[in-house]
């Protein structure tokens, strides 16, 4: 099996969201952004679900990122970063949004808790926006502000995601909600590890799906018109979180009960309907 063939398969047997916003891209740049989610899988797991001490997760990491030297370098020994090397060769992903990945997946090693929205921006846009910031280089635009729209639009799905994730990542320790936000809305970490529903739970959640909500509203006041057709792969994953999120707040935001989810032929409906919007702008 060639690095390509592995990571086309690690993306379809995910079945994560992302799958069927890259079912419309042309065979060299979908195979491109699966070369993108495999990296991005790969170093994620290696910290939630492979090596077991912390020691061990940060020498992973580490040595995730003498093979993304590797890549840059053209001298790659691991399937993935063969397959990668190959991307950025081809398309102008820069190193440093790479190695942001690489920088968010270590803050879950140590960092189970939030101060402030101040310091998990800092987290979405390392494990989230930086991958859009790369997917971009991919899709292809002639607007600098699709940057903007990159970093708005990632940051607003990693919120959808944390939302969702409440109770798997409580049972791995990670509490990703704003401690200070925790306490302003009278909620505590005991009953939010516990589980419990309550008044001030929903006020706190409602308060995060507006913050959710207004970053997938600045994300597509970015979108440059003249790029619409190229980022319809982005609006295909814009449009399967929000409706995502929308799911997550028609059910109350009980999460707790157990992983809330888009059907899947919903997921194709918004995916052919956001290309066809697509090309209708083109």
């Amino acid at each position: 099996m060639n690095a390509a063939d592995l990571s086309a398969i690690l993306t379809r047997r995910s079945g994560s969201n992302f799958y069927y916003s890259f079912l419309f891209l042309p065979k060299r740049k979908r195979h491109a952004i699966y070369a993108l989610y495999a990296f991005c899988r790969t170093v994620d797991d290696a910290v939630d679900q492979g090596a077991a001490t912390p020691s061990e997760q940060r020498r992973v990491l580490a040595d995730w990122r003498v093979e993304l030297a590797r890549a840059y370098d053209g001298h790659p020994t691991q399937p993935i970063a063969r397959h990668l090397a190959e991307v950025v060769r081809a398309f102008p992903i820069q190193r440093q949004h790479l190695e942001a990945i690489l920088d968010g997946v270590e803050m879950d090693i140590d960092k189970r808790r939030y101060a402030s929205f101040d310091e998990l921006y800092e987290y979405c846009y390392r494990v989230a926006a930086a991958v859009g910031l790369c997917c971009i280089e991919i899709f292809g635009y002639t607007d600098p502000r699709a940057r903007d729209y990159a970093v708005n639009l990632g940051v607003a799905l990693q919120l959808t995601n944390i939302m969702r994730d409440l109770r798997t990542d409580a049972e791995r320790g990670r509490i990703y909600l704003p401690q200070d936000e925790i306490r302003r809305f009278g909620y505590s970490e005991d009953e939010l590890l516990h589980g419990r529903y309550t008044p001030a739970f929903l006020s706190m959640m409602r308060f995060q799906a507006d913050r959710a909500h207004a970053y997938y509203r600045a994300a597509r006041a970015a979108c440059p018109p003249a790029d619409r057709r190229r980022l319809i792969a982005a609006d295909i994953m814009g449009g399967i979180y929000r409706a995502l999120l929308r799911e997550i707040e028609a059910r109350q935001f009980r999460v707790f009960e157990g992983r809330i989810r888009v059907a899947t032929p919903k997921k194709i409906a918004l995916a052919l309907g956001a290309y066809l919007r697509g090309q209708l702008a083109s």
